[in-house]
């Protein structure tokens, strides 16, 4: 039998679609984003831009911020190609004032802030917080 090796590049777009949607957008982005065109092409798809939650949570629920090397490509990389396509923002208070520094996010609809530390919220909304509960 003669050897056979298909790698994920190898795959039709239909399928890398299937299984890009099984895995998580951020993860996704972090791993696949910049690796070729076409890959880019298919990550830049609202699929995986439109929500976007930029944390990291334990087991028993606690959420910590992502990890600097993380942060540092979506904030330096990643966001500035995609912040126009992201509708739901889910970040933590220590990461949050970087992530929205990076550009407009003129289709955010919903954000969700988690581990809320109030100081320095009003300098991020310009003076004004806006909460519905």
């Amino acid at each position: 039998m003669a050897n056979f090796s298909v790698q994920l590049i190898d795959l039709p777009d239909e399928l890398l679609f299937i299984i890009f949607k099984k895995l998580n957008n951020v993860e996704l982005l972090y791993s696949l984003m910049g690796i070729n065109k076409r890959l880019d092409r298919i990550l830049y798809d609202s699929i995986f831009t439109r929500r976007l939650t930029l944390i990291r949570s334990s087991s028993n629920r606690h959420i910590y911020p992502l990890r600097d090397e993380m942060l540092d490509r979506f904030c330096l990389e990643i966001l500035p190609k995609i912040h126009h396509k992201i509708e739901w923002l889910t970040v933590e208070s220590l990461s949050m004032e970087r992530i929205f520094l990076v550009d407009d996010y003129s289709n955010l609809h919903q954000l969700g802030l988690l581990s809320i530390q109030w100081e320095g919220l009003e300098r991020l909304f310009d003076g004004k917080i806006y909460i519905e509960v």
